[in-house]
């Protein structure tokens, strides 16, 4: 599986655990910045990522802002983006199997690198259940999308 890892200068401090998080999984990786801690902004980066989803260069993400909330909610405006700030293992992988949560938000501020490396497992390991609830709720969501 492909996944893109995003931040702003907020994540930046986390990013390099959550490299080495999705490098360990064997999934292969797609860097989309931020490179430096020079103050920027989340939606830029929330846009890469979401846009990389959307044009199939990536199937999920992960993305790092300084408490997750902010990515979240710019990624969300994007079509076909699902994603939730997840700060324990049961909703950053219940998220992906009842959810369809294809980008991970985690906010460097607030987890350290043990779990942040927990989630990053939890999250890419998940997959989604192919129940016919599930399914008709995802529906149900995307109906919503504009």
């Amino acid at each position: 599986m492909k996944i893109a890892v995003a931040c702003d200068h907020g994540g930046f401090p986390l990013k390099e655990v959550v490299l080495e998080a999705v490098h360990a999984s064997g999934d292969e990786l797609l860097d989309l910045g931020a490179f430096s801690v020079t103050p920027d902004d989340y939606p830029d980066y929330a846009e890469k990522l979401g846009r990389a989803i959307q044009k199939g260069e990536a199937e999920r993400g992960i993305l790092l802002c300084g408490s997750g909330v902010g990515a979240s909610i710019a990624a969300n405006k994007l079509k076909g983006v699902y994603a939730a700030v997840c700060h324990d293992t049961y909703s950053a992988h219940q998220g992906v199997e009842h959810d369809a949560m294809n980008v991970l938000c985690l906010g460097a501020r607030v987890v350290g690198p043990k779990l942040a490396n927990e989630l990053v497992a939890a999250f890419l390991a998940a997959r989604f259940r192919n129940e016919e609830r599930y399914i008709r709720r995802i529906e149900m969501v995307k109906k919503l999308e504009l």
